[in-house]
């Protein structure tokens, strides 16, 4: 038998990001707990795994595609469904979510639903109840009586609608119309959500890709950046759904938006900070238009510019907020769910080995297939130096940074005099820390990075990684947040012996001999070197293995392109799959193009090879007929 107290739930485009969100959030409830006993349970340290009792609500819903794999938390999905078995969907169910913050096509369905079971009711089994999940969109372009004094839920009654956003505010009357017919029977609520944040993104999306991805040395700002955003997380918005649902307030219009009020610049700049360059630059507001990543609603929707507050929600729940405050104060969480969200985490490698194994064109293969950041000394030493003359040509004199610019001197002037004491290399120390600094950069934090035959001490390992060690309640060892951030995942320890290295130097061209400083008497010192260092008792593969990071043992035999080729694919399987963004459309068109290009040249080639030997072919038959003619091998007619 049925428990009475777990209803049916469903959910429109519950493979939406918003509605899987909500979906996942609402089917966390376990029956006869409201959020403040779970809230509390949470904080006393028992799991939610251990609560007792089956889960409050039963979620069931539409997608828009079909799916081999069903959705979790979702007990049925419905396939593009006709009206009549859509409605028979919804007659079945205690409580209809729409959510329209996504999709504006989604508005007159929604419509059609309200109004259809607003129809059914003398067919009820018993009470039900409808929420409209919209948007603060239909405030846009309303005006504040004070300008300092926020918008609030008991003002509804004088919202006004963004041009494009006329259909919503039209449907969410219309609900709370029916909702007055008989309220005990037919329940409804609209829920005036903000932009939406946390578990994987959506409206901000863009912002953090661009950041993450690390292609654009300032993320943009459209417009002047001074527009207040109203925002909730999205865990935060499934919470107040429900306490509507719960609590049945009287009030049946909600403004669902947390306590900040940052404008555009403010969550850019931090977005920007904690995974980008660090750096923005605003832009025309038209330029939004022109990204693809952002469709027309998302663009109406970052330049909104309201100051909010929802009264009813604050005065009528206890809710467990996740993110109170607003993304910026909460955006190491928000980064969290982001990567975990999408998959994007880094992949950190370290390739070890002796001079002319091999390593720099393993390390170049690996960071292009994962497209991660392959880390030479030498062009982290050049671009360190780079950066810092820059620094301290362009620093100002008058900006609060002032101690960082003078920092940036001394450690321009102390490379320069550590490169030219030890002959362009640097001491140990200031080597490590170049490198360090490289490691803990957020484009190596966020896809990782491949790094090329460093470190070649235990000692060089010990300072660069610096594992700080200590000691959990378990007496485990543990290592620092800070070194898990840049401690590599995987070793690869290339290998060969000496014959085969010296022989795959001698058939280097001369160009590469002298670009990897591969003259007889350097690399013979390098190799000797090389081999001393690991026959110590502390090397660096020893200093992973007393972190229980196992080397990948690789032996190198052969140059040829088939032994190469199985090679790469051990380190892929090893490795497993990239954790990195898919790549964009224009990467698929560009790779598509580049394919029919080689395709074109590769068969131009053959055509031409055929022509060839066909040519040849046809002058050895004329020389050969000549030949037996004047030979009189052939009897002429």
């Amino acid at each position: 038998m049925a428990d009475p107290r777990v209803r049916r739930v469903f959910i429109n485009s519950i493979d939406s990001y918003a509605s899987r969100c909500i979906a996942q959030c609402v089917s966390e409830r376990a029956v006869g707990r409201t959020e403040a006993e779970e809230a509390e349970e949470e904080e006393e340290g028992r799991a939610r795994t251990s609560r007792s009792g089956a889960r409050a609500f039963h979620v069931v819903g539409t997608v828009s595609g079909k799916c081999d794999v069903g959705i979790p938390h979702v007990l049925e999905q419905y396939l593009q469904p006709t009206r009549d078995e859509l409605l028979s969907k919804l007659m079945d169910c205690d409580v209809v979510i729409y959510n329209i913050t996504q999709h504006a096509e989604q508005v007159e369905e929604a419509l059609w639903a309200v109004s259809a079971l607003h129809n059914e009711m003398g067919r009820f089994c018993g009470p039900k109840m409808f929420i409209l999940v919209s948007t603060v969109m239909t405030w846009a372009c309303s005006k504040p009586v004070d300008p300092d004094t926020p918008l609030t839920d008991e003002m509804f009654w004088r919202r006004r609608a963004h041009p494009n956003f006329k259909s919503y505010i039209d449907l969410e009357k219309r609900v709370v119309k029916i909702g007055k017919t008989k309220r005990t029977l037919f329940s409804t609520y609209v829920v005036a959500s903000g932009l939406q944040y946390g578990m994987g993104e959506q409206a901000f999306h863009y912002f953090f890709k661009t950041s993450w991805l690390g292609q654009e040395h300032e993320i943009p700002v459209f417009g002047d950046g001074t527009n207040i955003i109203p925002t909730i997380h999205i865990s935060d918005l499934a919470s107040v759904i429900q306490n509507v649902i719960e609590h049945q307030p009287k009030p049946y219009y909600l403004l669902a938006v947390d306590f900040s009020n940052n404008t555009l610049e403010d969550i850019v700049k931090e977005v920007a900070s904690i995974i980008g360059p660090g750096k923005t630059q605003k832009r025309p507001f038209e330029e939004a238009f022109l990204t693809q990543d952002l469709s027309t609603m998302e663009i109406d929707s970052l330049l909104v510019n309201l100051r909010m507050e929802a009264v009813h929600i604050k005065e009528l729940f206890s809710i467990n907020w996740l993110c109170e405050t607003g993304l910026v104060d909460n955006i190491e969480l928000v980064v969290e769910e982001y990567q975990k969200a999408r998959g994007l985490l880094p992949v950190r490698l370290c390739i070890l080995g002796p001079p002319a194994v091999g390593k720099s064109t393993v390390s170049r293969q690996i960071s292009e297939h994962y497209k991660l950041h392959h880390i030479t000394l030498k062009e982290t030493i050049s671009e360190t130096i780079a950066q810092l003359e820059d620094d301290v040509r362009n620093a100002d004199p008058d900006a609060e940074n002032e101690d960082s610019s003078e920092e940036a001197r001394e450690l321009l002037n102390s490379l320069k005099d550590s490169m030219e004491q030890y002959g362009g290399l640097l001491d140990d120390q200031l080597l490590v820390k170049v490198v360090r600094n490289k490691l803990m950069s957020n484009p190596c934090r966020n896809q990782g990075f491949v790094l090329d035959g460093f470190p070649k001490t235990y000692e060089q390992a010990k300072e660069l990684f610096y594992a700080e060690e200590h000691d959990s309640e378990d007496g485990a060892s543990q290592i620092s947040s800070n070194s898990k951030k840049i401690m590599p995942e995987f070793v690869l320890c290339l290998d060969a012996s000496d014959d085969f290295l010296k022989d795959r130097v001698m058939r280097l061209p001369e160009r590469l001999v002298q670009e990897h400083n591969y003259e007889q008497e350097n690399f013979l010192r390098r190799l000797a070197r090389y081999r001393a260092n690991n026959m110590e008792d502390e090397t660096v593969v020893n200093y992973f293995d007393e972190l229980d990071i196992s080397p990948l043992y690789l032996e190198i035999t052969s140059s040829d392109e088939p032994d190469c080729l199985l090679l790469m694919q051990k380190i892929f399987d090893t490795v497993g799959q990239p954790r990195n963004y898919g790549p964009s459309s224009q990467e698929v068109e560009e790779e598509e193009r580049r394919k029919a290009e080689e395709k074109m040249r590769r068969e131009a080639q053959e055509r031409a090879e055929y022509e060839r030997k066909d040519k040849e072919d046809a002058k050895h038959s004329a020389a050969l007929w000549e030949e037996w003619v004047c030979t009189g091998c052939w009897d002429v007619v």
